[in-house]
């Protein structure tokens, strides 16, 4: 998961940075790397600076250029072996093939884990959805969704299959619940939940298969450049091919923003009926469709909570740990929805001492 890009920094900032090479020996590299790069793309090597952080391994920086028509650019560090940037160029490719905007690699060396992209700017839809502009940006994201999707095709992205589904289950009673809430799952809690990832699993399994972003939150979407249609599309290395459902329902229940569900609804919705229009295997019953997409939903918050609370422990980075009630509040919800799932709203309860008003009932 991404950070927004920050705004350039100034010169003086810049140059600092610069400086600090010397005691960053990936940093001296990706210098001498830009350096070779700077003639054929105009690079201005004094304006160097951060341009996000990151969840992961990757460092991001924003570097200028002399070139009007791209007067900045985007330097991704991505160190091997932590981190490949090979299915991070793959997938721009297919969204450039797509015709929907993500950064473009203008140059590359897999090896040192370098890339130089084009920049989208430096304000996300996080940074600028409100109660006036959220109807349009969201459609405008759910568009860009389906284009997306109706590009798909097998045996091109990774499957989505029953081994990845259950690692990342298995991040919430490893990293969760066991490192997190320091509790020990009894044999019955234990078969509770695996009862429960084993319908997850057989839901994400029986819905049709498309390209999955993974992570398509508004965190890793732009407004987008003046004269460019539609939003940039961020975070993306990722990309799967799976699910239907799995990126709709990110967007809607995301992990830094909460909307209400008359929103979530409406948004569906406005997704279902183009979805069906442009020819895409939803559900002929939007019942059964919005059942499908909360389950998968359940599976990613479940993951989702085990990786704040890996990020936090094995990272050090202890900032998404906050965010861990709007994920708990998101699965008790759909969990008590649903009979099949009901016993793990109970485990839910009894872990975290909480109840929950679970509002539309499907």
């Amino acid at each position: 998961m991404t950070a927004q890009p920050t705004a350039p920094t100034s010169v003086s900032e810049a140059s600092s940075l610069l400086a600090a090479a010397s005691d960053d020996p990936r940093l001296q590299s990706l210098a001498t790397w830009l350096s070779g790069l700077a003639e054929p793309f105009s690079l201005d090597m004094a304006q160097w600076a951060p341009a996000s952080a990151d969840a992961s391994f990757r460092r991001y920086f924003r570097i200028g250029s002399f070139d009007p028509a791209h007067p900045s650019l985007i330097v991704m560090d991505a160190p091997p072996p932590q981190e490949d940037c090979r299915p991070f160029v793959h997938v721009a490719q297919l969204l450039d093939e797509a015709g929907l905007q993500a950064p473009k690699v203008l140059a590359e060396d897999l090896t040192q884990g370098f890339l130089l992209l084009t920049d989208l700017g430096n304000q996300t839809y996080l940074d600028v959805l409100d109660d006036d502009n959220a109807r349009p940006l969201m459609r405008a994201a759910l568009d860009a969704l389906i284009v997306w999707q109706k590009s798909s095709r097998a045996d091109v992205l990774p499957a989505y299959d029953t081994a990845l589904l259950q690692r990342e289950l298995d991040l919430f009673p490893d990293w969760y619940i066991g490192k997190h809430l320091k509790v020990e799952l009894t044999a019955d809690q234990r078969a509770t939940l695996d009862r429960i990832n084993q319908l997850l699993i057989d839901n994400a399994l029986a819905q049709p298969k498309v390209f999955v972003h993974r992570d398509f939150m508004p965190r890793n979407l732009m407004p987008g450049l003046p004269g460019t249609t539609g939003p940039g599309i961020l975070d993306f290395q990722d990309a799967v091919y799976g699910p239907l459902t799995y990126d709709v329902i990110s967007l809607m229940r995301d992990a830094f923003l909460s909307w209400d569900e008359e929103r979530q609804l409406d948004w569906l919705a406005y997704y279902w009926e183009r979805a069906r229009k442009a020819g895409l295997p939803v559900d002929a019953d939007f019942g059964e469709f919005y059942r499908q997409a909360e389950w998968m939903g359940l599976q990613r918050h479940l993951k989702v909570l085990g990786i704040f609370a890996r990020i936090n422990y094995r990272d050090g980075k202890p900032r998404y740990l906050a965010d861990t009630p709007r994920f708990i509040d998101y699965a008790r919800k759909v969990a008590e929805r649903y009979a099949p799932l009901r016993p793990l709203a109970r485990l839910l309860d009894t872990l975290t001492d909480q109840q929950v008003d679970v509002g539309y009932t499907f």
